[in-house]
């Protein structure tokens, strides 16, 4: 098995990568078809951030690579801003792997 890494990726209304006016349930029957996309690919959805409000998503994924994070969005139908494959950040994860002595 291909080792996975974690991916956020961003949509804007203001950049016509979210749907101007989208509401809730309209995000509930997309996001069905993007998730089957994201399992055709590969790709493990973790969660979804959405404002409705100001038009803005970020979409935190796992996958092998930014490659099949982009042929989900593709196969979803779903544009998008940047990937970017990221880390955690908490001290547990980040600040306590200093070395101790």
């Amino acid at each position: 098995m291909q080792a996975m890494k974690f991916f956020i990726d961003t949509h804007d209304v203001s950049t016509n990568t979210f749907p101007a006016g989208l509401t809730p349930e309209q995000f509930e029957g997309f996001f069905a078809g993007y998730e089957q996309a994201c399992y055709n690919e590969g790709v493990i959805p973790l969660r979804v951030h959405v404002g409705y409000g100001d038009g803005r998503a970020f979409c935190f994924t796992m996958a092998p690579d930014a490659e099949s994070v982009r042929r989900a969005h593709a196969a979803a139908g779903l544009p998008f801003d940047s990937i970017s494959e990221v880390t955690t950040a908490t001290p547990g994860d980040t600040f306590f792997r200093r070395a101790v002595g």
